[in-house]
């Protein structure tokens, strides 16, 4: 899958609150997520949500102070 997938599933308003609240908290989070069949696992400081293309995003930036989108339906956990 990519960005530009149209089969994005919304996640459940309570894993939305999860992220919104470690965006307002400055909290690290350790997430694992499908990149292009790639499975990636980071600690990372989620700095927004943002949607488009009727698709939403967790910004985030790595440890390495890398800013990556990441589609919220394909975190993993």
């Amino acid at each position: 899958m990519n960005k530009d997938d149209t089969s994005y599933q919304p996640v459940s308003c309570d894993i939305h609150s999860e992220y919104e609240l470690a965006i307002m908290h400055k909290k690290h989070l350790t997430l694992c997520w499908d990149d292009h069949g790639q499975i990636i696992s980071a600690n990372v400081l989620p700095l927004d949500l943002i949607t488009r293309e009727k698709q939403e995003f967790l910004l985030v930036k790595d440890e390495n102070d890398k800013r990556l989108e990441i589609r919220l339906d394909h975190i993993r956990k």
